[in-house]
């Protein structure tokens, strides 16, 4: 198996490994043009985000300044808005449905370390999905850890750090995120 074939099955991988280095270079190159793009020029935009997701609908925008990881295992479907200061740590494939928004700075890490002390010493990580349903709504400063989904029509209330599944039709809150009531 490759590094990146390990990495994208959730097992150890070596983060230093030259295609993932050659891909996540590709990644900043990519998101530094991308965010250095002029604001008013929409469609040279969302040619570069075509161009950095792995799969992303028609219709999306991203205020600057974005950061991802690789981007190629980015999906993101239609309607997507995110507002500035977003981080998507995309080691694994993050699904994003259709209608979603995520408010400032909400960040999403597919990436994680092991627990244990002396293979962290070894410097290989590991990485599991994350899914976030359609019509979801994600508050400002909101953490989504490694392997979360969020059903959809959920909202996430502002810094909550979502650490276990959160149900369609929910609102959910909190540190550690839980849910405070389901929604009509």
């Amino acid at each position: 198996m490759t590094e990146r074939e390990k990495m994208l099955s959730g097992i150890l991988y070596d983060a230093a490994d030259e295609e993932l280095a050659a891909a996540r270079k590709r990644a900043r190159l990519l998101t530094r043009q991308f965010n250095d793009a002029p604001t008013e020029n929409d469609e040279e935009r969302r040619a570069i985000l075509r161009e950095l997701f792995g799969m992303c609908g028609e219709t999306q925008h991203i205020e600057p300044p974005f950061r991802c990881d690789y981007g190629s295992n980015i999906r993101v479907g239609e309607r997507f808005y995110a507002n500035f200061g977003v981080v998507i740590l995309d080691c694994a494939p993050v699904t994003i449905g259709d209608d979603v928004k995520l408010a400032p700075n909400v960040q999403i890490y597919a990436a994680h370390h092991p627990l244990n002390a002396e293979t962290r010493k070894t410097w290989r990580e590991l990485a599991s999905p994350i899914t976030i349903g359609n019509n979801v709504w994600i508050g400002g400063g909101a953490i989504l850890l490694p392997g979360v989904s969020i059903g959809d029509n959920s909202v996430i209330g502002a810094g909550s750090i979502v650490t276990k599944n959160v149900p369609s039709n929910v609102t959910a809150a909190g540190n550690p995120c839980r849910v405070l009531r389901e929604l009509p």
